[in-house]
């Protein structure tokens, strides 16, 4: 599969890279797909023991694709995206909510490398990582989005916190919440990481891997994976309550937080 919106570098620590900077990597249709098959791509590459996903640009992702050309041109050659509510919901459910636990229990280890802004569904791809190392200028906003572990990644009265605003938080109060993993100054990024991940791939892959589990385990015991459907249900339930589809989008918070970064979507 050759792609068109990321680019997939193999090798012990395999690359999987945005590649939408025009856009600050808006997450396309397309991307979304060639992201789900990088990863496959690299579960079964025995050279690879490490997984880094990354955005180019000067941000990681400004979220969900809201309507730039090419995702206009993808409705458009398909008579448009799924309108009647089980359609919806269940290309909701595929897209978004399954395909990040997948990405979350793949059987090798994950970083999430943030820099700038890392909105909504950017916070989605993150948080399916099992790491999240920071630039110090990145910028996070959670959202009540398809995937939707915020309470998980904050705690619950830090979540409310942030949600009820609709607010940024900074690298260093990400990291104070235990959503980051480290926070590193913007130019040594990419060198940190990859040399924390190249560590990491000199371990054994099966110890790391029952590691891996054993966390994910963990955290499903508590209610992890039983809890997200039912917000993907709470969330796609708002938008059918409203009497079309650009007030859900103001509900989900699309007009406030986004006016950052909407124009450049345009």
């Amino acid at each position: 599969m050759s792609y068109r919106d990321i680019v997939y570098q193999p090798g012990t620590v395999a690359r999987v890279i945005m590649n939408r900077p025009q856009y600050l990597n808006a997450q396309s249709r397309v991307m979304i797909d060639e992201l789900d098959d990088a990863f496959a791509k690299a579960v079964a590459d025995d050279e690879v023991r490490v997984i880094v996903l990354s955005g180019n640009g000067e941000h990681f992702s400004s979220g969900h694709d809201i309507g730039t050309p090419e995702q206009t041109m993808y409705w458009e050659a398909r008579g448009g995206r799924p309108t009647e509510r089980m359609p919806f919901y269940n290309w909701m459910k595929t897209s978004y909510l399954d395909m990040s636990l997948r990405w979350r229990n793949l059987p090798k280890p994950t970083i999430a490398m943030v820099q700038g802004y890392c909105i909504f569904g950017g916070w989605m791809f993150a948080s399916s990582m099992d790491l999240i190392f920071a630039a110090d200028d990145a910028k996070f906003l959670a959202g009540h989005t398809e995937y939707f572990p915020v309470p998980w990644d904050l705690g619950v009265r830090k979540a409310k916190d942030i949600l009820f605003e609709s607010r940024f938080i900074g690298a260093k109060e990400a990291l104070e919440a235990g959503f980051v993993s480290r926070v590193i100054p913007r130019e040594k990024l990419e060198e940190e990481t990859l040399a924390y991940a190249h560590r990491v791939a000199e371990n054994d892959p099966f110890v790391v891997q029952l590691c891996k589990f054993s966390v994910n385990h963990a955290q499903d015991a508590m209610g992890f994976t039983n809890a997200v459907e039912p917000a993907l249900q709470a969330a796609v339930l708002r938008l059918f309550q409203n009497s079309d589809m650009k007030r859900g989008k103001r509900m989900f918070g699309v007009d406030l937080a986004l006016k950052h970064v909407r124009e450049t979507q345009e």
